[in-house]
């Protein structure tokens, strides 16, 4: 006879179509009561959804439930964490789905007890195929999920072992038709003969003959659902009329059942094929404003904000680990799968804006802070600039610094080439009050400018630098002086040109005519997914002119511009006289040293429910794409698609997948990478390679979608529920996207391209001591200054790191004071051996900070994490 393992749970959308503060409202009642069960009866468990933020939000209004959680954690009965919040797990870097993990477990550990160590996504649409390598960071060896299988397909069992691109591997657990498989209504404890026989047993049934399972996990629970009543004598109930025997258990204890089994198939690959749920395949465009935000605050923390602290922390700037963490939880709170991936109603989606707003104001204000308290110590005036260098490693080459002078007439000691990229003019002012000993006094405050100075540096590895400028009898060169009519830019052989309506780049003499398009079709979706409109095309989008913004009369941006009517709304694709609107673009060019064909394309959309993508035509005979995804690179190509799909799937498998930071179209002998900040999503067909910049809707949920049949997701068309408008997803207005391409007639190197990645995200990071403008740092006039403050060198380095090393994060410890973590990536196929004077300073360990054995190498799509000490 079989055997039934029913765990009770409940799943914790944070928000939806409701808000956070509104599933507050939720767990007031229901976490109270799920205590009180628990304590009424010994026999019972239940699991809270693998997230500890909203067991902390329910704390802070229940400070008195915490000895009570904790004492049920203690017995083992109500399970907490592991992560912080339930992760997105295609959207997010690697680095923030670990760092989940790490502040999810930490926290638990803190305030409640042992956490989950259970890799449990209940509901996340689709997962990378590294997720086995992330979780084993923080040594998880299990991942317990509901979407993405393909029993046919991918592995013909519930239960196997999934593996990483790297030698990790966890033990999944895949419940098939979800985390509400034997969801225990009271309406269900009524009709239990009817729930046995239409639905728990032929779930049960259905784990068995996938891979002869005699024992099967039957998750019990649904979104925001209260714990099973008297769950002992409902199992004794369920016994007396299933054909399996079912017991009371739990995540862990099913894992560990699964750990004794020998007979278990192997997977490697993502899972994101919609069997038996939808995993919303063209989710990575929706609110692709919240996805660009998303990704811009990741840059910031881990490139400019950790590093910074911990440069800080070495000169005696002590920021505590405390506002890092709550900087973090922002960030993670923005990443929950409906969240990130925008499936939200408009109500949440302000939310989450003020989210990112106040992360932005806490991570610049930590910036602020170390900036003005290092410019202070080192006793710099006005005429100073202080450069950072927050990687890991020397750099030479070019950075931008932000300035307020009183003209543009400097000269600058250790800035090369110097060049104004943008200025802004301050009138003069008058009878401007001034704090002085004598009290209250009066000046008059001289005109001034802003300026942004793009120049040639050297810098010391993870570590600073002070240059001096003097004021001259000649301006700096500034971008954009002139313009003039032109359709070309070149340099060190490579050039961009608008040549009758086409974009042509040429390479290393090799020419790749009308390289970039952009096309726009309807959208006929919602904040799920993107739906073609029947009888709609796919349109490309005009380019009329260009001109060139010069330096020193030299050629430096090529600016592409263009302006296409289409019909405003929806109904107008369909109508014999429509009403249009105009969508206007401009496409900014220029060239970078290693030869990248950098560009931002500037966009008013004023249209309505349409999907707009880059067209890239990389000359390359091929059929598959290289995609970077979490530590990685995985190869995919066009699956055929059967004509009766429906009669498998849910939702049309299309071949659109999910993308990191680069897609690269490559044969044996060149390559072209497309590089993208906080763009997700790409399709390669009919040798053209396709990135979904946006796909705007007015709708939350629609049914009946020509990619996605019958019901509407997001609960819109269920019983009692309401369609709900989302004018917000239709993104009107400014938009804007950044992204590069780099073509070389060199074989593909995973190597070469994350190298040039992690260059292209390198930041500028610069202060100036100044009095005439306090407002451009937001906290530069509440910073006062201190006395007897620690004397530091004009230039410092802590470490410089072999280039080679792809370094994903370096943050103050969350165990040591005096010690601070390196996270060191190889997103490659090849072991990368490990400099020989990490092993005298550094000492390896997890993720959790747990001593692991020292290695002299990183596997391949592997990461290691090092502890060194300040």
């Amino acid at each position: 006879m079989t055997k039934a393992y029913i765990v009770n749970h409940t799943h914790w959308d944070r928000e939806w179509y409701f808000t956070t503060a509104n599933a507050l409202t939720l767990s007031e009642q229901l976490f109270t009561e799920v205590l009180s069960e628990l304590e009424k009866n010994k026999d019972a468990n239940f699991c809270l959804d693998g997230q500890t933020s909203v067991v902390d939000e329910y704390v802070e209004i229940h400070p008195e439930a915490k000895e009570r959680i904790k004492k049920l954690v203690a017995e083992g009965r109500l399970f907490v964490g592991p992560w912080y919040t339930q992760t997105d797990a295609l959207i997010p870097d690697a680095e923030s789905i670990v760092r989940n993990l790490v502040i999810g477990i930490n926290d638990t550990k803190q305030n409640y007890g042992n956490p989950m160590m259970v890799g449990y996504l209940p509901d996340t649409f689709g997962f990378n195929a590294q997720m086995p390598t992330l979780l084993q960071q923080v040594g998880i060896d299990n991942f317990v999920f509901w979407r993405g299988t393909n029993f046919r397909l991918q592995m013909n069992s519930v239960y196997f072992k999934w593996h990483g691109l790297s030698d990790k591997e966890v033990y999944a657990a895949n419940f098939p038709f979800g985390y509400f498989t034997a969801q225990i209504t009271t309406e269900s404890k009524r009709k239990l003969k009817q729930f046995v026989k239409e639905r728990y047993d032929p779930s049960a049934e259905f784990e068995a003959t996938h891979h002869n399972n005699d024992e099967v996990l039957m998750p019990s629970g649904i979104d925001q659902m209260n714990i099973v009543k008297d769950m002992s004598e409902t199992v004794s109930n369920l016994n007396k009329l299933s054909k399996v025997e079912t017991h009371i258990s739990t995540y862990p204890d099913f894992i560990d059942k699964l750990r004794k089994r020998k007979d278990l198939p192997s997977y490697q690959g993502e899972l994101r094929l919609p069997t038996y749920s939808r995993v919303h395949r063209t989710i990575g465009s929706v609110r692709h404003r919240n996805k660009i935000q998303n990704f811009d605050l990741e840059q910031k923390i881990l490139r400019r904000v950790e590093p910074l602290v911990v440069i800080a922390k070495k000169n005696g700037i002590d920021i505590g680990n405390g506002l890092l963490i709550k900087l973090w939880k922002k960030l993670l709170e923005c990443q929950a799968h409906d969240t990130i991936g925008g499936s939200v109603s408009d109500n949440v989606a302000v939310d989450i804006n003020h989210r990112f707003k106040e992360a932005n104001e806490i991570a610049d204000g930590v910036e602020n802070m170390i900036e003005k308290k290092l410019a202070e110590y080192l006793e710099l005036d006005d005429h100073d600039v202080l450069i950072l260098n927050t990687d890991p490693s020397e750099f030479h080459g070019i950075k931008e610094i932000s300035i307020v002078t009183s003209s543009k007439n400097v000269d600058f000691d250790g800035l090369k080439n110097p060049v104004i990229m943008d200025s802004k003019h301050f009138p003069a002012r008058h009878h401007i009050l001034m704090m002085t000993p004598k009290g209250q006094e009066y000046t008059d405050e001289p005109e001034y400018f802003q300026l942004k100075v793009q120049g040639r540096v050297d810098l010391p590895g993870l570590g600073y630098k002070v240059i001096h400028f003097t004021d001259a009898q000649k301006a700096i060169p500034e971008l954009g002086n002139a313009k003039i009519s032109g359709n070309s830019i070149e340099k060190n052989g490579h050039k961009i040109e608008f040549v009758n309506g086409a974009i042509n780049l040429k390479t290393n003499g090799i020419m790749i005519p009308d390289v970039v398009r952009l096309v726009d079709s309807a959208n006929d979706g919602d904040t799920y997914d993107y739906s073609p409109l029947e009888n709609d095309q796919e349109k490309e989008l005009t380019f009329d002119s260009s001109f060139v913004n010069n330096i020193n009369n030299q050629p430096y941006e090529l600016v592409v511009s263009g302006s296409s009517r289409l019909p405003l709304k929806l109904v107008d694709r369909e109508k014999t006289d429509p009403t249009y609107g105009f969508v206007d673009y401009k496409l900014y060019f220029t060239f970078l040293d290693n030869g990248m064909l950098n560009a931002k394309l500037v966009l008013n959309n004023q249209v309505y429910s349409h999907r707009l993508r880059l067209q890239i035509k990389p000359s390359i005979h091929t059929q598959e794409a290289v995609a970077h995804i979490q530590d990685g690179f995985i190869k995919t190509s066009n699956q055929v698609i059967d004509k009766n799909w429906q009669k498998e799937f849910v939702e049309k498998p299309v071949n659109i997948y999910n993308f990191d930071k680069t897609v690269t179209i490559t044969d044996k002998n060149k390559y072209l990478t497309f590089f993208g900040k906080g763009l997700k999503e790409y399709e390669f067909k009919d040798e053209k390679l396709f990135i979904t910049l946006m796909a705007t809707t007015s709708q939350l949920g629609k049914r009946n979608l020509a990619w996605r049949p019958g019901r509407a997701s997001g609960d819109t068309t269920n019983q009692g529920h309401v369609m709900m408008a989302t004018p917000m997803a239709e993104e009107l207005g400014l938009n804007e996207f950044e992204f590069g391409i780099v073509f070389d007639d060199q074989p593909f190197s995973e190597q070469e391209v994350s190298e040039k990645t992690r260059d292209w995200l390198s930041q500028s990071v610069s202060y100036q001591t100044q009095k005439l403008n306090y407002f451009i740092n937001r906290l530069d006039n509440k910073i006062w200054g201190t006395e007897n403050n620690p004397q530091i060198p004009n230039s410092y380095s802590l470490l410089n790191l072999d280039k080679r090393l792809i370094v994903s994060a370096i943050y103050p410890s969350y165990q040591d004071q005096d010690s601070y973590i390196i996270r060191i990536q190889n997103p490659t196929g090849k072991d990368m051996k490990l400099p020989d004077d990490l092993f005298r300073n550094a000492e390896f360990i997890n993720a959790l900070e747990e001593k692991m054995e020292s290695k002299k190498f990183i596997g391949t799509y592997d990461m290691i994490s090092l502890k060194l000490k300040y």
